[in-house]
């Protein structure tokens, strides 16, 4: 997947789905590098993901808000109760809490199940389509 390409909208904006964008360059660079170790591309896709759900908190809730958490799977549960976004949460749960806490195990430098975290990503990609899929229709592209 070329993340890049499906932020496209996004590029430059100065937003938070502008900044989701950047993320997605870096995604796609390290997507392209030798680097074995998975974790810097974990704590950039766990940034795609947290920016671009407070991104639709903030422009397409009731509330114009979104909570300080970091964790994926609580965010994806905002977006589902404060806006028209439907989903099947329980399909998505396990990956975000994976992505999630290999981001966090990043940040302290441990190693992490590269294999599990591919995985998640597998599966999260269909979100990140649902979700861009969403905020399509909802401004009419």
């Amino acid at each position: 997947m070329i993340y890049q390409e499906k932020f496209q909208r996004y590029e430059n904006i100065k937003n938070l789905a502008g900044k989701s964008w950047e993320h997605c360059i870096a995604i796609d660079s390290l997507n392209d590098s030798n680097i074995e170790d998975c974790s810097i591309h974990c704590f950039h896709y766990q940034q795609i993901l947290e920016l671009y759900f407070k991104h639709i908190l903030e422009t397409r809730s009731k509330f114009g808000s979104y909570s300080r958490s970091h964790k994926l799977q609580k965010l994806l549960e905002e977006v589902i109760a404060n806006t028209s976004f439907k989903t099947n949460k329980t399909k998505y749960q396990l990956a975000l809490q994976v992505i999630t806490v290999c981001a966090e195990e990043y940040r302290y430098n441990f190693l992490i199940d590269c294999a599990g975290y591919q995985q998640s990503v597998l599966i999260c990609d269909e979100l990140i389509d649902e979700l861009l899929e969403f905020e399509s229709k909802e401004l009419k592209i």
